[in-house]
């Protein structure tokens, strides 16, 4: 991660230099959710929002600097901070609720998106000043994740990927696939207030520590993982007993039942509003034009010219 850091600095730097009333940079401020095993409505484990929970909708925070590189096309790095959430007690379907688990991941995302504008008017009123200006626009990308998830167990946040729950062992770090879409107000050329939708897809299941079967407790590596791996035990008569035994391990038959769905990958997304201030310079018509002036060549009258937003 330091290394990214350590990228992501250089690289704004470098757009900063090159500053020709292409490169905006702010903030962002909105809400996030997540598609994964935990919580959802009445059927099982379903793709993009038809299983998600807006119960668990959370917060998201973070930064980012957009740099024009064609007319059309614009690349954006952004740093957020989020929280996604889940638990059982609020699904509609039964055995989830039986199932009991609930997390929550506070994550740093990190992407890398091109946006391109399909649709834009850079002279909003028809002023003829080309000040204030609209554009909406389609994103994909690439990024990365620090992820953390923790369950709540006996009134603490308890860090789940140390215990192991179903004997597998994932990193913190993980890649994802950035897509959406948003647009932008320009006002006085320099002032941007934007909206944005984004849809990451990932590689990993353990965003909320579940993926596939309940283990052995044999195996697991500590009490508390025991108790974390199959909670159903914590709702005591409230769960029918004959249903209750469809979940944990079964040492009977010796057959480790279903705990999530290892045939989805987890996803999540933010929804936000940012605002952003555009960095002024000559544009590349003044450049190409004028810009022997100050090599001593004069050719006419000198006249600036500001690009268009």
């Amino acid at each position: 991660m330091k290394n990214i850091f350590i990228l992501t600095f250089l690289l704004t730097i470098s757009l900063i230099s090159n500053a020709q009333w292409r490169l905006d940079y702010g903030l962002s401020v909105g809400v996030s959710n997540y598609l994964g095993d935990i919580g959802g409505k009445e059927k099982t484990r379903r793709d993009f929002v038809a299983d998600m929970k807006m119960a668990k909708t959370r917060w998201n925070v973070g930064g980012f600097v957009r740099y024009k590189i064609k007319p059309k096309f614009s690349l954006k790095l952004a740093l957020d901070y989020l929280r996604i959430e889940g638990d059982d007690k609020l699904s509609t379907n039964p055995a989830r609720v039986a199932r009991n688990m609930n997390f929550r991941n506070d994550m740093f995302d990190l992407g890398l998106t091109a946006e391109y504008f399909f649709y834009e008017n850079n002279d909003l009123g028809n002023t003829y000043r080309y000040k204030n200006g609209f554009r909406a626009y389609i994103f994909a990308g690439i990024g990365g994740f620090y992820s953390n998830p923790k369950a709540n167990y006996n009134g603490e946040w308890v860090a789940l990927r140390p215990l192991r729950t179903e004997g597998v062992s994932y990193s913190p770090i993980g890649f994802n696939i950035p897509a959406g879409l948003g647009f932008y107000f320009t006002f006085s050329k320099k002032h941007r207030i934007g909206f944005e939708y984004n849809y990451r897809t990932t590689f990993t299941d353990y965003l909320d520590d579940i993926s596939t079967t309940y283990k052995n407790p044999s195996t697991l590596s500590s009490a508390e993982s025991v108790a974390l791996s199959n909670r159903t035990p914590e709702l005591g008569s409230s769960v029918d007993p004959a249903f209750a035994k469809n979940f944990g391990y079964d040492a009977v038959n010796g057959v480790e039942q279903k705990r999530g769905d290892k045939t989805h990958k987890d996803s999540y997304m933010t929804m936000s509003l940012s605002y952003s201030y555009v960095i002024k310079g000559k544009s590349s018509f003044y450049r190409g034009h004028y810009g022997h002036f100050f090599g001593g060549h004069k050719r006419g009258k000198v006249r600036k010219i500001r690009a268009k937003f």
